[in-house]
């Protein structure tokens, strides 16, 4: 999570660009436009950052820019994401398979495979889950190819709870996907599994195979 006060910000496409002023210093955040000004102090989710980042619409580089998702001005409950989290494409050269989409995507419930699990079970049942071999199916509504050697999938079967994200899994697999598909991926679950720069993510399955 980061808080921070807006500096500056600018839309551009469907973006909106932010300076904020952090505890931890000055850093530039995108996500999905929303309506923010300056002086307005914002909370949201890490979701990827780049370095060396260019933006063909503003026609600008960003040493450094951190993708956020679930924005909302603070103080605004939890529930009522000012932006979902609609990150701009990747970077051409910087191993982008793909780009990051909403997490709002519509997904109309998708059963359980045989001999698997919903996305809401496994997340239920993480703790006794842990290190073992789980199967989900879902569809792809986040795809990041190519990123620390694996490509990062996000998937969702109509299951859980979007305010609380027992809704979302992400994977890490070798294999390629695209938005939109409807899989079945199987792998080793990994709880709080941090990947540097500061990102944990609470709940993955890793490795994983595709059907």
């Amino acid at each position: 999570m980061v808080t921070g006060e807006v500096l500056e910000t600018m839309n551009a496409s469907n973006y909106t660009y932010m300076r904020l002023k952090t505890p931890q210093g000055e850093v530039w955040a995108a996500t999905g436009q929303f309506d923010v000004k300056v002086g307005d102090k914002i909370v949201g989710s890490f979701e990827t950052e780049m370095r060396d980042f260019h933006s063909p619409t503003l026609n600008r580089d960003f040493p450094v820019i951190d993708f956020l998702s679930h924005v909302r001005l603070e103080g605004q409950p939890e529930g009522q994401a000012a932006a979902q989290g609609e990150a701009p494409p990747m970077a051409v050269g910087h191993g982008a398979g793909g780009m990051l989409t909403p997490s709002s995507m519509k997904v109309d419930p998708i059963a359980p495979p045989a001999g698997g699990a919903s996305i809401a079970d496994v997340w239920a049942k993480r703790a006794s889950l842990a290190g073992k071999t789980v199967t989900v199916r879902g569809k792809v509504v986040k795809y990041n190819g190519g990123i620390l050697g694996r490509n990062w999938i996000h998937l969702q079967d109509g299951s859980g709870s979007a305010a609380s994200g027992t809704n979302d899994m992400a994977v890490t697999t070798s294999a390629p996907a695209n938005l939109g598909d409807v899989i079945t991926v199987t792998g080793k679950l990994a709880l709080d599994k941090d990947i540097g720069a500061g990102y944990v993510y609470k709940v993955l399955i890793e490795d994983a195979t595709i059907k």
